[in-house]
């Protein structure tokens, strides 16, 4: 039985996430998270000696190391969402210091984030925690603003400042996508190229995906092939949001699907959604990590108990989890993130 502490947080829903069986794809299917994947899944794969490595590093720091699991610290919003936007209620994360310590206290396997704010303090940190090194951005100060992603620097200058991983964003759907999905390619090869990691956040973007009041961009059929699409130029790791409906290709009328993948495959229930999610990232061979989402004030951490709790029982293999740590308190981003944590350390709590 889960912890008291997970069930009081997911409240009268603890049965409905807790108790749920899976009865769409098995997860004796799945390659489910383990402390020796290396060497399980990723020994038979093209990647170099080097890249194992990274992955291995990746994999065994922090709190979960060993597990499988991850908990990642991700701090791009300054650039993605405006530094005033996100620091603002937490001024002390103007200094980049003090988001490698959040991530560092918080037990994170990694810290995530731009070239000028691991590069600040590169020489003091990037031996302390892995750094993953997000190159490219949606700069948000273009008026009016547009769906796209642009490279902020290059490959080696991740690799010279002691970086673990690269982490890239395509906005799947977009006008800008074909460009994207040719630049990070090409970025992810060098990467590992150098014996870096490659992490891939899976975004959708375009505004036809909205149809009759209802918002198909986390839809599980839509977000799923964007997850198929990352695997395929070779992410080691996929980011995605977590599905909150179904039916986008249907609603939409566009592209091509299969009855099967709404009858058979998936349900309504949150961790059936997810299933497919990690179903498209070959079967769970490349780990997906669910996002946090946005900092709500007193409901993060129930929110974040939930995300990680349907990440976890639906076969994935962490949390990437950001302004609901930093737009807080340190104190509070560390016990938010230590509460991440405590679902992927809990034995009872597994797959369905």
């Amino acid at each position: 039985m889960a912890s008291q502490k997970i069930q009081e947080l997911l409240g009268d829903q603890a049965a409905y996430y807790l108790d749920h069986t899976c009865t769409t794809i098995d997860k004796s299917s799945l390659y489910l998270p383990t402390g020796t994947a290396v060497n399980d899944v990723w020994m038979n794969s093209n990647r170099n000696v080097q890249t194992l490595r990274s992955i291995s590093t990746l994999m065994n720091h922090g709190r979960l190391a060993n597990s499988g699991y991850v908990s990642i610290l991700p701090v791009d919003q300054g650039i993605e969402h405006s530094a005033g936007a996100s620091f603002a209620p937490n001024p002390i994360y103007f200094d980049p210091e003090n988001i490698v310590k959040l991530a560092i206290e918080g037990g994170c396997n990694a810290v995530a984030s731009t070239y000028g704010v691991l590069g600040a303090v590169a020489r003091k940190y990037a031996h302390q925690i892995p750094f993953i090194v997000k190159i490219n951005h949606n700069e948000f100060i273009s008026y009016p603003n547009r769906f796209d992603q642009i490279m902020f620097g290059n490959i080696k200058d991740a690799w010279n400042m002691g970086a673990v991983a690269v982490g890239a964003t395509i906005y799947f759907g977009s006008e800008e996508s074909h460009r994207q999905i040719v630049e990070v390619a090409k970025a992810f090869e060098y990467a590992h190229e150098l014996g870096m990691a490659t992490v891939l956040w899976c975004y959708l973007r375009n505004n036809s995906f909205k149809k009759d009041g209802v918002d198909y961009h986390t839809a599980a059929d839509l977000t799923a092939q964007s997850n198929h699409l990352g695997v395929t130029i070779q992410a080691d790791i996929i980011k995605q949001k977590l599905p909150t409906n179904n039916g986008g290709y249907t609603a939409i009328n566009f592209g091509k699907t299969h009855k099967d993948v709404y009858n058979k495959l998936t349900t309504d229930h949150p961790i059936d959604l997810a299933r497919y999610q990690v179903a498209n990232c070959y079967m769970g061979r490349v780990g997906l990590i669910n996002s946090g989402g946005e900092s709500k004030g007193a409901s993060d951490m129930a929110e974040a108990v939930m995300t990680a709790v349907v990440n976890k029982r639906a076969g994935g293999m962490g949390l990437i989890s950001g302004r609901k740590a930093f737009q807080k308190p340190m104190n509070e981003g560390v016990s938010l993130l230590n509460t991440i944590q405590d679902v992927y350390l809990d034995n009872s709590i597994t797959v369905a």
